[in-house]
């Protein structure tokens, strides 16, 4: 996605029985830094002791010093990156959250969005709960405290019966981890191995970078209670339709991943043959937006028969410290992080495809950088439909009236641009791929259509609301 103005919830990740857990664990949040670079934090336990450590900054930088991560002894461990959906980018509501209740440690990280907390919250706070957090997911630990069962696993399943959303959780109590995952099973939660430890993650990719082996997704409704001794699964949640979210293929997951049982690459590829075979055009050769375009942009090239080019460098290295306070500055946002290759570009017919396109400013800008370098023709193409909704379940999205899908025809967006020619994948085209019939997917971002009923105040969607967490 060439704007990052679309930001995915959160990234999680937990290990029991080994000794390395808060190592292994940093090594697994480095791995889902792209899920968020807000903040990140690790709890553990060591023989009833809890130690934990969090911070504003990607992982690398909350973990800098070594005395950090050399504190969190214990062989049982979570960690959290995070990018807020619900709830202020601050201190505050740095993940994992703890808690001390009937003396007993609870900590919780969690990667979604809860549709119904603000009457939860609202509830709460009239029968005396002092919230810490402007985060919706102090509603869970808040709820499960509250719960009368007497076992701790029995309240959180009592609480998780309780919230509407998208949620994919850790729980990290005194000597277990709880994951548990909604029952549409929104946000990907997958299963792992490493030397007879198991390990919990919001992708595959935090299996590899430690040499763990992948054994199968969390279920939706499941809740898996994982012990040094094993594990055992429990459904306290009422089933429902599967509604994975298709747009972890399209752009949040890396992939070098397995999602939603399907490997990343392999789908992101198929995209883009199908944008090719739905639209093709005449070029030179195809160029992608790096960096999460790339797979597609591949596909594209294979089914057309377009040489693939590198025709625009990213620079990963641009942090959050660039400050653009003039005007003539903050046009200057994009070369910052793409400079285009002009001995690739120049006197070409380029068809530059992308994942997707949000406000279209970022894509402007680049199809200006790509006309300047000497490219003949610019021919954009899409490897998803126009998004024309917001969404409700973990993904920081703009509102409605800030999506140029959902305000401009394909014609007028194509005109803004100042491209030779704009084609979208089609919605059909992209539901039609090899194995996404098999289990059922949230579309709403693209259809408008949600799996579930979303909150409304007035007759008017909250988006602006519903916006805490993760």
């Amino acid at each position: 996605m060439s704007e990052e103005m679309i930001h995915d919830q959160c990234g999680i990740f937990g290990i029991v029985g080994n000794s390395d857990a808060a190592e292994l664990t940093y090594l697994g949040l480095y791995a889902l830094q792209h899920r968020g670079q807000e903040s990140a934090g690790i709890i553990t336990v060591d023989q009833g002791k809890v130690h934990l450590h969090k911070g504003m900054g990607q992982v690398a930088e909350v973990f800098s010093e070594k005395q950090n991560l050399k504190k969190l002894t214990g062989d049982i461990a979570v960690g959290h990156v995070r990018y807020s959906t619900t709830g202020a980018s601050s201190l505050i509501n740095i993940q994992p959250f703890l808690i001390t209740n009937r003396n007993k440690y609870l900590a919780v990280a969690h990667n979604g969005n809860l549709t119904n907390s603000l009457e939860l919250r609202s509830k709460l706070d009239a029968n005396g709960s002092i919230f810490q957090t402007t985060s919706d997911t102090e509603i869970i630990l808040h709820l499960t405290a509250t719960s009368k069962k007497t076992h701790t696993l029995e309240r959180i399943c009592e609480a998780l019966a309780t919230i509407k959303g998208a949620f994919s959780l850790l729980f990290l109590t005194e000597r277990s981890i709880i994951a548990a995952r909604d029952p549409h099973g929104f946000r990907p939660l997958a299963l792992g191995k490493f030397n007879g430890s198991y390990v919990v993650a919001s992708e595959t990719c935090a299996f590899d970078i430690i040499g763990g082996e992948y054994i199968r997704d969390i279920e939706p409704g499941e809740v898996l209670e994982i012990t040094r001794d094993g594990m055992k699964s429990h459904y306290p949640m009422k089933a429902a339709k599967p509604a994975h979210c298709i747009f972890e293929y399209i752009y949040f997951s890396r992939p070098d991943s397995k999602v939603f049982g399907e490997n990343v690459d392999k789908i992101r590829r198929r995209l883009g043959r199908q944008l090719a075979r739905e639209h093709p055009v005449e070029a030179d050769i195809v160029i992608g937006i790096p960096d999460s375009a790339t797979t597609a942009t591949l596909g594209f090239a294979e089914e057309s028969g377009i040489p693939f080019e590198i025709g625009l460098i990213r620079n990963h290295y641009v942090g959050r410290t660039f400050i653009d306070p003039e005007q003539h500055i903050r046009d200057l946002d994009v070369r910052v992080k793409f400079n285009p290759v002009k001995g690739v570009l120049r006197d070409k017919r380029v068809v530059v495809v992308d994942d997707s396109i949000v406000r279209g400013t970022t894509s402007k800008k680049l199809v200006q950088m790509i006309r300047e370098a000497g490219a003949k023709e610019v021919h954009f193409r899409v490897s998803s439909p126009p998004i024309i909704s917001p969404c409700f379940f973990g993904i920081d999205m703009p509102t409605k009236k800030e999506l140029i899908g959902a305000n401009k025809s394909i014609a007028e967006i194509e005109k803004y641009l100042e491209v030779d020619s704009l084609r979208y994948l089609s919605l059909d085209g992209m539901l039609a791929m090899p194995s996404l019939p098999k289990a059922g997917f949230c579309h709403g971002c693209f259809s408008g259509n949600y799996p579930m009923k979303v909150p409304e105040i007035n007759g008017k969607h909250r988006l602006e609301l519903q916006k805490v967490k993760v």
